[in-house]
């Protein structure tokens, strides 16, 4: 039986330059009918963590989320996937530096840009401010983090810098770091603390 992930590396192939009819074959058998546009792994991370705190199950929902390789992929996969492709409904997050580039793409593709979620810097860096970094600093000990984050700490080119920016660099220093820690923050999180982008991301699914 088809499931999602299917249509994700069917969709993600496509966008590389492959054939778009097996995303177009499950994407119909699937009832699918929206797309979050994510820039990476760890953002999914966070918004499938979300999700099942919430108890919500987007994939029987019809909404699939997708993570693009990159902010600069947006206009490719906004293009197959929006009114010209397979015209799915399109709402994602994106870093505010990366703003206007996000919905010059989506109007390229004939897409609503009101969909569109826009985290200070990242996910990460919203996910930090809403905890508190001392909330933050207690989940990587509880991971067993400790000694390597005050290793890192004690780095020359960290001195100086605010402890938000530090914890922040910290979980993108190790692969797979930011996917891990992107499902720690999220289930840690009290519900009236989420942050505004991710809390509108799902007030619009």
């Amino acid at each position: 039986m088809a499931d999602m992930g299917e249509l994700r590396k069917a969709i993600t192939a496509w966008a590389a330059g492959g054939p778009g009819a097996p995303a177009q074959d499950l994407a119909d058998r699937l009832l699918v009918h929206t797309a979050v546009l994510l820039e990476g792994p760890s953002d999914v991370a966070a918004v499938d963590a979300m999700a099942a705190r919430h108890g919500r199950d987007l994939a029987a929902e019809g909404v699939c989320v997708l993570p693009m390789g990159g902010a600069m992929n947006v206009g490719r996969f906004a293009g197959l996937l929006g009114p010209s492709g397979l015209d799915l409904r399109l709402v994602g997050l994106c870093d505010e530096r990366e703003q206007d580039f996000y919905v010059r793409a989506l109007e390229r593709a004939e897409a609503s840009p009101q969909g569109l979620f826009v985290c200070a810097a990242d996910l990460e860096d919203e996910l930090i401010r809403a905890l508190g970094v001392g909330t933050v600093a207690q989940l990587v000990e509880a991971e067993g983090e400790s000694r390597r984050l005050q290793t890192f700490l004690r780095q020359p080119a960290q001195q100086g810098r605010a402890a938000q920016q530090q914890l922040r660099r910290f979980l993108g220093t190790k692969a797979g770091r930011k996917i891990h820690y992107g499902r720690v923050l999220v289930e840690s999180l009290e519900p009236s603390r989420t942050p505004a982008p991710l809390a509108g991301l799902f007030a619009a699914l």
